[in-house]
């Protein structure tokens, strides 16, 4: 908005992200929403709303696999994105967010606008619908659907089949990174750790068993 820099340095484009070495092409195409509008703030709006909602709900404690989400998606997003000449993709990933969650929180019913009532797993249906009826392209909406399909079977539904497994597996160097460590239950704290072993509690066994 300051003009500082412009969208023909952010969107996408291989040719200048494998010919030129523009790599931050593959990040800064996911932060572009357009000018200041309401395409732009409802897709703020909607962003931060059902990261939260993730992050605080099935991903609570488990910030690495909430980080793999995103690059696995962000991943398949650019390989599509090579085929499809797409130059941002920041609204896809807002759908994939959404997509995700309302399929792991089937039961709730959603309200849009005061307009219409639904359960969760159509809110990006009614979403591509809107935007339909902004006048914008669907492609956009259609590949942050796909993405948060293939997310949402592999890592939700395939593991539950007979025979199934999980074969989306966050990288331990994310978990080293991203999660607390959990505490071994084999450790065996030194003796000047132990609580027992406090300046207080010795005052008190001192009074306990004089000598």
């Amino acid at each position: 908005q300051l003009e500082f820099i412009t969208p023909f340095q952010l969107y996408f484009n291989p040719d200048l992200i494998f010919r030129k070495f523009q790599i931050w092409r593959l990040i800064t195409n996911f932060l572009f929403f357009g000018p200041l509008g309401f395409s732009f703030f409802f897709n703020m709006i909607f962003l931060y709303r059902y990261c939260r909602m993730l992050e605080e709900g099935s991903f609570r404690g488990r910030t690495a696999d909430f980080v793999f989400m995103f690059l696995f998606g962000g991943f398949l997003m650019t390989l599509f994105g090579l085929f499809a000449s797409l130059f941002f993709l920041g609204q896809a990933f807002t759908i994939m967010l959404v997509y995700v969650w309302s399929r792991r929180n089937p039961y709730i019913r959603m309200n849009f606008f005061g307009l219409l009532n639904f359960q969760a797993p159509f809110l990006p249906w009614v979403l591509m619908g809107f935007s339909l009826l902004l006048g914008n392209s669907i492609i956009i909406d259609l590949l942050g659907i796909a993405v948060g399909h293939i997310y949402y079977f592999l890592e939700d539904v395939f593991p539950n089949q007979p025979g199934g497994k999980k074969l989306l597996l966050t990288p331990g160097f994310l978990k080293m990174v991203f999660d607390t460590p959990e505490e071994d239950p084999n450790y065996n704290p030194l003796p000047e750790d132990r609580l027992e072993n406090q300046p207080g509690d010795q005052d008190q066994n001192q009074q306990q068993h004089p000598q």
